[in-house]
């Protein structure tokens, strides 16, 4: 190669530095917590989760997951939190749902989906977001006072068994079934108000929508009266 050549390449690296490599794991400040690792069905992919403390002794978490017997390859399940969280895998494996905590009773969901990378996040926003704007834009929401706080979005359970203890006929890997809880701040003129009690709808992964089935109506109806 020429001199000339060679300089055009130097001076291309220096503008187009090589990308790095993607890290197998958590930083060494990050110190994993055993007691929260957990394998999908069959032990198909093992989720880490780890912490590290500032100055203040603020926690931030990470969650890992590592498919069986890879010790050089894992994927960060963004964003980091101020807690640790519970998993949940679809019998196809393909989603992974995030159940996490975010404060005193408070918690949303995330959900990702199998890419060729790895797991990767399957919506723009958080599906807990989603799950409330839903909810939002649905005229029942209309009859109880906005939930300020408080504010939960929990994973029914069922998704192990495609919701078949509900006596629900779905396909399987299909649908994920959320509920939402909320309550109104207490102010001087009244306690903390429950206005959302576990109110229910479905999320389907394939079309990326929710539904409300017909077989929720009772059980919506009641968590719509304030407690």
């Amino acid at each position: 190669m020429k001199p000339a050549s060679v300089a055009a390449v130097i001076s291309l690296l220096s503008v187009c530095p090589l990308a790095a490599a993607e890290p197998a794991g958590p930083g060494p400040e990050y110190r994993i917590d055993s007691d929260l690792t957990q394998a999908s069905p069959e032990g198909a992919y093992t989720i880490e989760q780890y912490h590290k403390a500032d100055a203040d002794d603020n926690w931030t978490w990470q969650a890992w997951v590592r498919p069986k017997d890879s010790k050089d390859k894992a994927t960060l399940l963004k964003p980091d939190q101020d807690y640790p969280a519970g998993f949940r895998f679809s019998n196809d494996l393909h989603y992974l749902v995030r159940m996490q905590k975010t404060g005193s009773g408070e918690a949303t969901m995330y959900l990702y989906r199998l890419g060729k990378d790895g797991f990767e996040s399957a919506t723009a926003k958080p599906l807990g977001d989603l799950a409330w704007a839903f909810f939002y834009g649905r005229a029942e929401s209309r009859k109880v006072q906005k939930p300020d706080f408080h504010m939960s979005v929990n994973l029914v359970k069922g998704l192990d068994d495609n919701y078949r203890w509900m006596g629900e006929d779905w396909p399987a890997n299909r649908y994920i079934v959320i509920s939402l809880s909320g309550e109104v701040e207490p102010n001087r003129h009244h306690h903390q108000i429950g206005t959302v009690n576990d109110w229910r709808c479905r999320y389907d992964l394939q079309t990326g929508r929710f539904d409300v089935p017909r077989e929720f109506a009772k059980t919506n109806a009641k968590a719509l009266v304030p407690q």
